[in-house]
This record gives C-alpha cells, sequence and structure tokens, in this order.
C-alpha cells in the first residue's frame, strides 16, 4: 500500500528489528531466545514492589499524589536521590555541578532520552559518531530521522581513539565537520559487545571532540549511554565522563532504572547541558508531560529505604552465575575456531565465527538457528550504514538476561549444534 500522504519521517522509518526479535521470542513458546535484552524473572522484586506500594496508596496524602500527575522533568525527589546515587558512583560531591538535580530530566526509559535528544539536536542529514558495533534500537532511531551514523572501531577497551581522530580530520578535510553532533557510547559492558571503555579514553575522546569544536562552527557533545553501569558482576566500577573537565557543558549521560531495578517500570534520566536541556524538556513536554507519577513515587521510595542497593547485589550475583552458565555451556559447544568474549557485567557475549561465515537473517546460520528453535541477534544489526567500510556480517549477539538457566543451556547447544553442521549457502 503507498503511503505518499505520510510525512519524510513516517515514510524514511524503516520496521526497528528490535519489534520482530521481541515479537518471535514472546510468540513462539518452543523458541529459546538468546535475542532480546530481557531482564531476568526470577530477580525481579515483586515483594518489595508490593510492599512498596502498600506503603504509598496507605496514606491519602503520599497516595494521591503518587496518582496524580507530575511534572515533565520529573520527581524532584526522585531527580535529587538519582543525583545523590551518582555521586556516590562517581565518588564526587553532591555539590558538584555536572550532577546537579536540576541538569536531570526523568524519562520513560533511557530510550526515550535517546529519542528526544536526537530530535533537539538533529536534522535530517547530519552526521552522528557511534561505535562499530552500536546499540542497533539506537541505529534505528537515527535511520528514522535521517541521519547518518559513522562507525567508529572499538578496541577491547572501547574505541579506537586513532581512528576517531582520523574520522574527525577526513570530515573536516571534506567540509562536512559541521554536520556532526555528537559521539556516542555505549560505555559498560557494551550492547552488543559486552566491552567497557577506559576512563582515559573517555577523557581522549572528549578532548577529541573539542578540538574540532572550532571547525565544526557549534559543539560536539560526547553522549555516554550508562545503561548497563549497575549491571557490573566483576571488575572495578570506572568513573562516568561527569567527572571529566569540561563535563557540564559537554556530556551528556543518560542511565536507567530499567535493567537494573524493573524493565517493567520502564525509567531513565538524562543528564544535559543547556540549552539542549530545555530543548528536550520542551519536546518531552509534548510527548507525555511527564513520565508516569507513580512509578517514579515508587523508585524514589525505593531508593530512599536502601532497597535498591540491596536489590543490586541480588542482581548482581545472579547474572554473574548466569554469564558462567552461558560460558561454560559455549565452552562445551561452540566449535574451537569461534571467538566469544566473556563481559565482566550487562547481559550479552559476542561471538565471531572463522572465515567470515555470515550470521546475518538471510544467512543459512540464522535459519538453521531457527528451524533449530533458538534466536541471536545477527551481529549485522550492530553496524551502522557506513558507507566508509563493508558491513561485518559473521558475528552474533548472545544474551543470559531473559533466559532461564535451562534455557541457556539448551539454546547454546542447539546453537552449537547449528554452528558444527556448517549449513549450506550464505
Amino acid at each position: 500500500m503507498k503511503a505518499h500522504h505520510l510525512s519524510a519521517l513516517g515514510r524514511r522509518t524503516e520496521d526497528p528489528p528490535i519489534s520482530w526479535l521481541l515479537a518471535m521470542a514472546l510468540g513462539r513458546p518452543q523458541l529459546v531466545s538468546l535475542a532480546a535484552g530481557f531482564t531476568d524473572n526470577k530477580s525481579l522484586p515483586r515483594e518489595k514492589v508490593r510492599r512498596l506500594m502498600r506503603e504509598i496508596l496507605s496514606s491519602p496524602q503520599t497516595g494521591q499524589t503518587a496518582l496524580q500527575y507530575g511534572t515533565t522533568a520529573g520527581d524532584p525527589a526522585l531527580r535529587q536521590l538519582t543525583s545523590q546515587h551518582l555521586c556516590r558512583q562517581d565518588e564526587q560531591p553532591a555539590s558538584r555541578p555536572a550532577y546537579s538535580p536540576e541538569r536531570m530530566i526523568i524519562t520513560n526509559g533511557s530510550q526515550q532520552l535517546l529519542y528526544m535528544l536526537t530530535e533537539a539536536l538533529c536534522d535530517a542529514g547530519d552526521l552522528v559518531l557511534v561505535e562499530d558495533p552500536s546499540y542497533f534500537v539506537y541505529l534505528s532511531i537515527l535511520q528514522s530521522h535521517g541521519i547518518q551514523a559513522r562507525g567508529i572501531r572499538m578496541e577491547a577497551d572501547g574505541v579506537d581513539l586513532d581512528h576517531l581522530e582520523g574520522v574527525l580530520r577526513d570530515l573536516q578535510r571534506r567540509g562536512e565537520l559541521r554536520r556532526l553532533k555528537l559521539l556516542y557510547l555505549v560505555s559498560y559492558y557494551q550492547n552488543p559487545t559486552g566491552r567497557t571503555t577506559r576512563y582515559a579514553k573517555k577523557a581522549a575522546a572528549l578532548q577529541l571532540l573539542r578540538r574540532f569544536e572550532r571547525a565544526a562552527g557549534h559543539p560536539l557533545y560526547l553522549l555516554e549511554d550508562a545503561a548497563y553501569r549497575e549491571l557490573r558482576f566483576g571488575g572495578e566500577d570506572i568513573k562516568s565522563a561527569l567527572t571529566l573537565n569540561g563535563a557540564r557543558d559537554r556530556v551528556i549521560y543518560t542511565g536507567t532504572y530499567s535493567k537494573p531495578f524493573s524493565s517493567g517500570a520502564r525509567l531513565g534520566f538524562g543528564l544535559l547541558p543547556e540549552p539542549l536541556l530545555s530543548a528536550v524538556l520542551r519536546i518531552k513536554g509534548n510527548h507525555d508531560f511527564g513520565s508516569a507519577n507513580l512509578l517514579q513515587q515508587l523508585l524514589a521510595r525505593t531508593l530512599s529505604s536502601g532497597l535498591y542497593l540491596k536489590h543490586l547485589d541480588g542482581l548482581r550475583q545472579r547474572y554473574a552465575y548466569k554469564a558462567r552458565l552461558m560460558r561454560e555451556a559455549i565452552e562445551r559447544h561452540f566449535p574451537a575456531e569461534v571467538q566469544w568474549q566473556e563481559p565482566a557485567g550487562g547481559l550479552y557475549f559476542w561471538a565471531q565465527l572463522p572465515g567470515r561465515r555470515a550470521t546475518g537473517m538471510n544467512s543459512a546460520v540464522f535459519r538453521a538457528a531457527l528451524k533449530n528453535n533458538v534466536l541471536y541477534v545477527p551481529g549485522e544489526l550492530c553496524y551502522a550504514d557506513d558507507p566508509s567500510r563493508r558491513k561485518p556480517n559473521h558475528e552474533m549477539r548472545l544474551s543470559f538476561g531473559g533466559a532461564t538457566e535451562d534455557s541457556v543451556r539448551q539454546g547454546i547447544a542447539r546453537l552449537g549444534a547449528v554452528l558444527r553442521n556448517r549449513p549450506r549457502g550464505r
């Protein structure tokens, strides 16, 4: 059916891969999904939430407040508590301006923040630098807005700084630097690779952006997506880019309560510099004039009561256990030539097949996996449509987040059988 009457954005927007993957995971009970980044069902804080909701609704004052509209920016108490929580994580004084609750907005998950930020900052034809590979849902947002994503190669500890500088110089030489708006990093236990960006690389990346600002003619922002930061079960925490010199003016930080507390609660937050903050607040006012106040009251009480930190302790142990199960299953069932990386946090393993053996949605491997009732995220979905390089098509993202222990074992065993059989075709 032709749709010439739709807007340019409406005509341009493609079906997001995440929608199809989620539908497959929920619509085929026999399918083991190692694709969707669901959180662990056993860890969801059902009893804690039931108790806290009873406390909130037991009083007319707190109950009526929770069931009424809130503000566009978000509940002041939740913003204050979130600011304090971030300061503790980064070992910063609460008075640090970059963490001010006045710079914070509460959103419907961090996904809404990414969408609104794109609307506020970018026009069709603009450029955004992303890790190569990157979070494929954000790539879909950029595609729908007509924004070109340019991939920056990744190393084990984050983006390749030499490549980043080379891309910036190339854009300057071509006269395209004015189209560039930001560098997007999923800096903790990255989706999809599980890698974490070293602190020194964050600092160097921000310095590079500042160096090219004059040629760009406008600010170049560092957008740090810390959605998986609190799912750390190995190693030490790394300070955020908010601690860097100049962060208040050039760093955009986004986090979420969906992954570490409840994906059904669907609350996230962002810290933004002006004038971006005001622009995003205006856009959010048009979206929904404030995220669900009842959920904000729930999260505020969870943080203030200490239940949030207690929940995190158990959650990290749970994910450490499930990551170990997946590692053991991979070691047992995958061919030895498959390369994979074990994360120290987050929800994902990243596997690379030998000989450029294709894993994309049209590949023999993907078709055979579906026939064998196991689903993964094809690595090709995680790469931008960057004309400067050929899109890789020999990798896969495997999630242990929402799968049960038996599903992790069965799914990897089924996938291992597919990889050993080497189906013909692409």
